[in-house]
């Protein structure tokens, strides 16, 4: 018998798009900053915001469960409970001085808020 402990595998699966554009402003956020060496890309689902749940993009390790694609040279990951959120959504940036940033399309979302940062799903 055995007394091996398994390390479940890795779980790889597109739960949202990455566009060029956002995985190049987020390849420069990483080369830029040497605290974020060998981390990825994270997009989160939390409750808050004006329309109850809101989104959250941070730099992170990977965990056990978390669903993982790559976009252009970025890995992304997203938690389980999330992906029921995002599923689908796409992720694009824009360097605009009125209305710049990430945008998150997300087709789950019934309403969202006039920021763009929370939605009601």
């Amino acid at each position: 018998m055995s007394t091996s402990l398994e390390v479940p595998p890795q779980q790889s699966e597109s739960v949202l798009t990455l566009t060029e554009a956002a995985a190049k402003h987020v390849s420069g956020m990483l080369a830029s900053d040497p605290e974020n060496t060998g981390k990825h890309l994270r997009v989160y689902v939390e409750a808050g915001g004006c329309s109850g749940m809101q989104y959250g993009m941070t730099f992170d390790e990977r965990r056990d469960n978390d669903l993982a694609s790559d976009f252009f040279g970025v890995q992304v990951l997203v938690d389980p409970i999330s992906a029921n959120y995002i599923r689908g959504s796409v992720i694009d940036f824009s360097d605009a001085l009125t209305g710049g940033g990430f945008k998150i399309n997300n087709p789950n979302a019934h309403s969202s808020c006039g920021c763009g940062k929370s939605f009601h799903g």
